[in-house]
């Protein structure tokens, strides 16, 4: 008996090809804004911290209220973003070694191994993280102009934006750089400053954020060896 040939089954298998920029919105990052594929744009500025609990009660009520002051001057919409990342301690235990060597005194020498010991100990049980503030300004497509809103939906693309990137830019430019200043000064009352991120800076962002690093200092591996100690 001869078994019937699939067409569908017989298909040799072929591997998908394809590259993370394709699934990112991002069409380009120049000029210190960020273009979208639909024809959109981003500003990122990244923000100082503020330790509120160190305050006095005066102090706070006047963050507050500046805070408060900030939300209701808005007339346009903002995303803040908190980047939580475990921290990499590499650099700080290697120059720690590097002052141990030039210390003389042997009672500071023996401090500085104990610090060195308590810091990798202190990141092997307890998750060191780091945190940055940022502040996202938005430019709509819709926002290019009717005619150009229309485009986005009608015209045939030949690139990976709807028109020109020129023109986005210079759009983004003059519809984000006031909103940028506004924040900026407003910031200001609360002892808060913004930083508009340049090219550079917004290409090693957003790769840390899809390509995130492991630690330097992990504990899996010496439980493991002391389960497997104990077992033995």
């Amino acid at each position: 008996m001869k078994i019937p040939v699939i067409p569908f089954l017989s298909i040799p298998d072929k591997p998908i090809v394809s590259t993370t920029q394709n699934h990112l919105p991002i069409a380009d990052i120049t000029n210190d804004i960020v273009l979208y594929k639909d024809g959109g744009a981003t500003l990122v500025m990244e923000s100082t911290s503020l330790n509120f609990g160190l305050l006095s009660e005066k102090e706070q009520e006047a963050v507050i209220a500046a805070y408060a002051a900030l939300i209701n001057s808005l007339t346009f919409s903002i995303q803040i973003v908190v980047l939580t990342q475990r921290k990499d301690i590499s650099s700080y235990l290697s120059y720690l070694d590097k002052q141990a060597k030039i210390i003389t005194q042997p009672l500071l020498s023996q401090l500085m191994q104990d610090y060195r010991g308590f810091i990798t100990e202190s990141v092997k049980k307890k998750n060191v993280l780091g945190k940055r503030f940022f502040v996202v300004l938005y430019l709509s497509p819709l926002e290019l102009g009717v005619g150009k809103s229309v485009a986005i939906i009608t015209k045939k693309r030949e690139g990976p934006l709807p028109f020109s990137k020129s023109y986005v830019i210079k759009k983004a430019k003059i519809a984000l750089y006031p909103r940028r200043d506004h924040l900026i000064r407003q910031a200001g009352r609360l002892g808060i400053k913004f930083r508009q991120l340049s090219t550079d800076e917004l290409i090693d962002l957003y790769y840390s954020v899809y390509n995130s690093e492991k630690p330097a200092v992990k504990k899996e591996p010496e439980v493991i060896l002391e389960k497997k100690a104990n077992d033995i």
